[in-house]
């Protein structure tokens, strides 16, 4: 008797990054595209710049995928050689909004400039460096490739759910909005790990990512601070990139 593994279709996660889309318009509606409309509308450019920056890098998630299923390669190679410019572009959009955040601190409180205060923004930084550095090292071997591109779609998720869900869902209750945030984040990464355990290669991708966001969370959660990093933050935060 034969047995039938579960096992991701890598070409369908398109269909789950649309989800992800949708995710981001409610997440961030009342917070920045709610002001288009209401004429309320001061963020600076570094701001917009990473808006779009992350919608189109969402939208490569979502179309890459499907021209797989359309059997497109030469297109989908074609904007694979997109991300080599794209991704760049993304991750100095991270750092202009961290520094644009971190200098609206006035001087007379530079004690509240800590890492712990930038822990995730950090952590999503490396993460989506360390993803698609991997998914281009390793762009012949689908498994792995795939996987790599999946994380950084899933360095998404994070922002936009806890902002809907406590924005929207949970307006009275932070606490809870932030736990349930991270109840859904480390059930779907457990998800993929059940899905992917009897597939041997680029399996180590999911249980690495958990594995980091398990520490993060555990660092938040029990306040660790983690002072050491604290100079760096306000070296970065002098820097004159906004």
């Amino acid at each position: 008797m034969t047995t039938v593994n579960k096992k991701i279709y890598f070409d369908k996660s398109g269909y789950c990054f649309i989800g992800l889309l949708a995710l981001a318009f409610l997440g961030f509606w009342n917070s920045y595209f709610s002001k288009f409309f209401t004429g309320q509308n001061d963020y600076t450019f570094y701001y917009h710049f990473h808006a779009t920056m992350m919608i189109g890098w969402v939208g490569l998630l979502i179309t890459q995928p499907l021209l797989i299923r359309q059997k497109k390669f030469r297109l989908h190679r074609l904007l694979g050689r997109v991300t080599y410019f794209m991704m760049p572009l993304l991750l100095i959009s991270v750092l202009l909004v961290l520094n644009s955040g971190l200098k609206r601190i006035p001087e007379d409180e530079s004690d509240k400039i800590t890492f712990n205060l930038i822990l995730f923004p950090f952590r999503d930084f490396i993460l989506l460096s360390v993803a698609f550095l991997i998914g281009i090292y390793y762009r012949r071997k689908v498994h792995i490739h795939a996987r790599a591109m999946i994380i950084t779609g899933i360095v998404f998720i994070e922002p936009a759910l806890f902002r809907f869900l406590g924005g929207v869902v949970f307006k009275n209750n932070g606490i809870l909005a932030f736990y349930i945030g991270i109840g859904f984040i480390l059930s779907l990464l457990i998800i993929l790990i059940i899905m992917e355990r009897k597939h041997k290669s680029g399996r180590w991708l999911f249980p690495s990512l958990f594995a980091i966001y398990s520490v993060a969370y555990l660092i938040a959660i029990f306040e660790i601070q983690l002072t050491f990093m604290d100079p760096f933050v306000r070296w970065f935060a002098r820097l004159s990139l906004t």
